[in-house]
């Protein structure tokens, strides 16, 4: 049996691209950067592994309208390996294909609460609205 699964949280490197294949279908293209924290003997390292995304379609679209350098994201999808060979020389790639993309809140400077979010959808349906709110929220009812 195999597995080809990832999941991964970080930060956009670069504005989505977003093109047309010849039929019509959306794609767009952008890298993230994942950080690591770790440590080695008594100190803190920190390590950066930088992805290149691939999604298609309708996310693809929504991707290019709604991130953009800087923001958060998480990506569910598969490893896919390219191979190509360009001015005599042989070129390959690994590259994360998404299946979904989860637009993710932006980080509080150090020190401030994270608070909770929310993404509500208005009366219409069509528009959604995000809320940021420092209070805690309970809930009397039991977890079952």
């Amino acid at each position: 049996m195999n597995l080809n699964k990832v999941m991964l949280i970080g930060n956009l490197t670069r504005d989505p691209e977003l093109k047309y294949t010849p039929s019509g279908t959306a794609v767009a293209t952008f890298g993230i950067a994942v950080n690591r924290k770790y440590k080695q003997g008594d100190e803190w390292k920190e390590e950066v592994c930088f992805v290149d995304i691939t999604v298609w379609s309708r996310a693809a679209e929504n991707c290019a309208e709604y991130l953009k350098k800087g923001s958060a994201a998480f990506i569910e999808g598969r490893l896919r390996f390219s191979s190509w060979e360009s001015d005599g020389k042989k070129r390959s790639k690994l590259e994360v294909v998404a299946d979904s993309v989860q637009f993710m809140p932006k980080n509080k400077p150090e020190g401030q609460q994270q608070g909770n979010y929310n993404n509500n959808n208005s009366n219409t349906g069509s528009e959604k609205s995000e809320s940021y709110s420092n209070e805690p929220t309970y809930n009397d009812e039991p977890p079952f």
